[in-house]
């Protein structure tokens, strides 16, 4: 062989390593871009939570990395294949604030979400157009009728508190009323500790009038009240009412009978500001209830709050459920209207006729 020709096939194979050599370079840096986009998600739940969140989401959710990527991903699955829902976010935020509330069971969380769109659907004048700026929403959260305290309490939760007293029953209505508790609760769904962690409510009856009880369409309330439970997923870890009326605590009782066990035992009702404290930290109070910033600081400052989060609440309305042929019933679903006892409705009734005659204290 001529030394031309083996100086030629010498380049030729210098040119297939090179050639080998750059294919293997473009291989690893795409596997090790697939390796950072996931390690990026990881991050960017786990850095939204604290270890000691963290630790509490292993211990009360059972999250960790392996499950939460296994079920966001069967959850996203089930989204792609179902043909009954439509736009619907799949965004780590809201797809995992399903899974915590039904601790990463996956057909609970995808029925917490049909039941959820279902509500949206069935109420829409209270669940939809939730706009921050409408004139009438925002006078009443600027009343200070329901807001986010800015402080967490002892167990790191958010603190709703609810004013009745601040609520026009006469200016407003009750489908104002609801939009007001839907905003306040779509806000506080979207922060990932809010979903570990769960809230805290704490309602003041101080103030309360028979407009506020009578505002309501027995029908209307009593269907709303009854799915409101299971059909958002949101974590209630404690209620507190104080101040309630002697001719409200039947009612409140009346409630509990309605609700599941498990919240019935997170119920508390408290006849001074004091018994209240024993429970909750006064730091996470306004001044008017022990704590130390005015409830007006308080309520500005929750209004910067849904003034951010504005864009995705009103966003949510592009999500549509086509039919709830999805959602499965308990086979006891229509006992009520079959059975000689008194309809949940009928009792709502009731206690709406009732409260026509009641002076409040």
């Amino acid at each position: 062989m001529r030394d031309e020709d083996v100086e030629e096939a010498l380049k030729s194979q210098d040119n297939n390593n090179d050639n080998i050599s750059n294919l293997l370079i473009h291989i690893y840096k795409f596997i090790s871009s697939i390796s950072k986009m996931k390690q990026t998600t990881v991050d960017q739940n786990e850095a939204a939570l604290t270890e000691s969140i963290l630790k509490v989401a292993k211990r009360e959710l059972r999250e960790d990395k392996c499950t939460r990527d296994q079920c966001l991903e069967q959850f996203r699955n089930w989204l792609a294949k179902n043909e009954d829902v439509q736009n619907i976010r799949t965004d780590d935020h809201f797809v995992l604030r399903f899974l915590r509330a039904k601790k990463f069971s996956v057909p609970m969380a995808e029925q917490t979400l049909l039941k959820y769109l279902n509500v949206r659907r069935t109420f829409p004048h209270m669940t939809t157009g939730l706009d921050f700026f409408d004139e009438r929403l925002n006078d009443i959260i600027s009343n200070g009728y329901i807001y986010a305290t800015p402080k967490r309490d002892k167990n790191g939760r958010r603190v709703i508190i609810n004013n009745a007293h601040c609520f026009n029953a006469k200016k407003y209505n009750a489908m104002d009323q609801a939009k007001a508790h839907f905003l306040t609760y779509e806000c506080l769904m979207e922060d990932p500790q809010t979903q570990v962690m769960g809230l805290t409510h704490i309602g003041d009856f101080a103030g309360i009038t028979t407009a506020h009880v009578t505002n309501w369409n027995p029908t209307e309330f009593g269907r709303l009240f009854k799915w409101g439970e299971q059909s958002l997923p949101l974590r209630h870890k404690e209620i507190h009412l104080i101040n309630v009326p002697s001719t409200l605590k039947w009612v409140v009782d009346f409630v509990k009978n309605r609700v599941s066990s498990k919240m019935r035992n997170r119920l508390n009702v408290y006849t001074s500001d004091k018994d209240l404290h024993k429970a909750v930290d006064p730091e996470c109070l306004p001044l008017e209830l022990g704590g130390k910033i005015p409830q007006k600081e308080m309520v500005e400052m929750w209004k910067r709050e849904l003034a951010e989060k504005r864009d995705i609440i009103l966003q949510l309305d592009e999500m549509k459920l086509l039919t709830d042929r999805g959602i499965l019933r308990k086979s006891s679903h229509n006992s009520e209207k079959s059975s000689n006892q008194p309809t949940f409705v009928s009792q709502i009734e009731s206690i709406q006729g009732s409260f026509r005659k009641l002076e409040f204290d």
